[in-house]
């Protein structure tokens, strides 16, 4: 028999919930999307943007749901619905009851992960390296928002060594409530930079808001910022102002408590030597790029803070790679060769960009082949839109890329500032852009595909390895995804 995630009058008290019809002993997981509950779960009928979920609760009872949960407001409505209910005032703060029930009854050491980029890569790593030495739980695909992080809170099970949870906002006072919910032994900030600048004065101000990570550290527990950031300064004061004592870094400069000593690109990924609390480390890497070393340092920087053996934590990260979307590698065949694709479509801004330009630097191309980056628009940077976009100018030239594809009304500003520097072509649709690629790709290139997430670029990737992709290589490693709420695809807070 599946284990049994919460029982049943356990869900009644913590919910104060009214229980209706003949219900089961408990659940084995908590579900919002009726696409993807498995038999025996609690389906949590959320009102979504665009889709409510008790629209869908014939769906969720034919897929095996064992209970429904269900606002008072909406009984009227639901007709003959059989399946048993746990009727609500609110389902959304219903959840919120049980991600508190469910940290209240956890005695997993818990890391929360907050920044302008890095959020989920972090995360992932951290699930990785920590599943070396304990059971993990950790949120799934990038449910960081006001949903997604009660969602994976009330999914922690009792018994968990570890849990990990990423925390992102778009607008002041988002992560307050919600690290309130998930009170964390360590808080990772990994950097301040121009995202959705479009709700921000500046940068100063999204720093502020990341900092309201620090107001649900729990007594005794650690901040954990990035020490090359300008903002760190800043973030450590806000740190100490809410009682967090124990405020530690990670970076490449010298007062560094996690540092970056040294360096060193290979094929497969990067050899790196840290030094961690004082103690020398060296360690591999499957995945490359410089940012993706210094985001596993907060890593390692939090099990040193956790308890947990920083050794092997080190050693279980040279098996992890980047998901889908996040810098991921495929390998596709077209006449003459193989194209190398990195697939980095998940998100952007200018800092993220820098990055993936620098690992497109790195990789090194076929004989007579070409460094080939594909970039759409960045969006939510308000005023400072075209300014950012034109500023990638100095990075693509430095990052020794021959040829430039562009979509995107935002991208135009980079395609005028490229003018007569490189080979450069921007085009008014993601399928105009992909059928000049496809074109143009030859066997030895190096592919980049970056973009923001709406502007749909992972489309783009999809078509490519539909189309495209070597039977003979593996898979990356994806993480899950999922969407909100039957037939609901779930934004991503920053």
């Amino acid at each position: 028999m599946t284990e049994l995630l919460w029982e049943t009058g356990v869900l009644i008290d913590a919910m104060q919930a009214r229980p209706m019809g003949d219900l089961p002993e408990g659940v084995t997981g908590i579900s919002i999307d009726t696409r993807s509950i498995e038999a025996g779960e609690a389906f949590f009928a959320i009102r979504g943007d665009r889709f409510d979920g008790h629209d869908f609760l014939s769906t969720a009872q034919r897929a095996g749901a064992g209970i429904a949960v269900v606002a008072e407001q909406k009984l009227p409505a639901l007709g003959r619905v059989q399946i048993p209910m746990l009727v609500v005032d609110d389902v959304l703060k219903a959840l919120s009851r049980l991600a508190e029930a469910a940290r209240a009854r956890s005695r997993a050491k818990i890391v929360a992960v907050t920044g302008s980029v890095g959020k989920t890569t972090t995360k992932e790593a951290l699930r990785h390296g920590l599943s070396a030495v304990g059971t993990v739980h950790a949120s799934a695909a990038s449910f960081n928002n006001h949903w997604g992080v009660p969602l994976s809170l009330a999914r922690l099970p009792a018994e968990t060594s570890y849990a990990v949870f990423e925390i992102g906002m778009n607008h002041p006072r988002e992560i307050r409530p919600l690290v309130s919910l998930v009170r964390p032994d360590v808080a990772i900030v990994t950097l301040i930079a121009p995202a959705h600048l479009g709700h921000f004065r500046d940068l100063d101000e999204i720093a502020e808001a990341k900092a309201e990570i620090f107001e649900g550290v729990v007594p005794g527990g650690a901040a954990i910022l990035n020490a090359d950031d300008p903002k760190c300064g800043l973030l450590a004061d806000y740190a100490r102002k809410v009682g967090v004592a124990d405020i530690v870094t990670f970076g490449e400069g010298s007062g560094a408590d996690f540092r970056l000593i040294a360096f060193e690109a290979t094929p497969e990924g990067a050899n790196v030597d840290a030094e961690i609390a004082g103690e020398p480390l060296r360690f591999s890497l499957s995945t490359p790029g410089r940012h993706m070393a210094q985001n596993v340092l907060a890593v390692l920087g939090a099990a040193h803070r956790i308890g947990a053996d920083v050794e092997r934590v080190a050693a279980a990260l040279a098996g992890w790679r980047a998901v889908k979307g996040r810098g991921a590698r495929h390998r596709l065949s077209v006449p003459g060769g193989g194209v190398t694709l990195i697939d980095d479509s998940y998100n952007a801004n200018p800092a993220s960009m820098r990055a993936a330009l620098d690992v497109l630097s790195r990789a090194e191309p076929g004989k007579d082949a070409r460094r080939i980056a594909v970039l759409g628009d960045m969006l939510e940077l308000g005023t400072s839109s075209a300014e950012l976009h034109a500023g990638l100018k100095e990075h693509v030239l430095a990052a020794k890329v021959d040829m430039v594809f562009l979509a995107g009304e935002e991208m135009k500003a980079l395609d005028e500032a490229l003018a007569g520097s490189l080979a450069c072509r921007w085009h008014e649709t993601n399928d105009e852009l992909l059928a000049d690629l496809e074109s143009t790709m030859e066997g030895g290139d190096v592919v980049l595909v970056k973009a923001s997430k709406s502007i749909g670029f992972s489309r783009l990737v999809e078509t490519l390895l539909s189309r495209h992709e070597d039977a003979t290589e593996a898979k990356a490693a994806s993480g899950e995804t999922g969407s909100a709420m039957a037939d609901e695809t779930p934004g991503e807070a920053r």
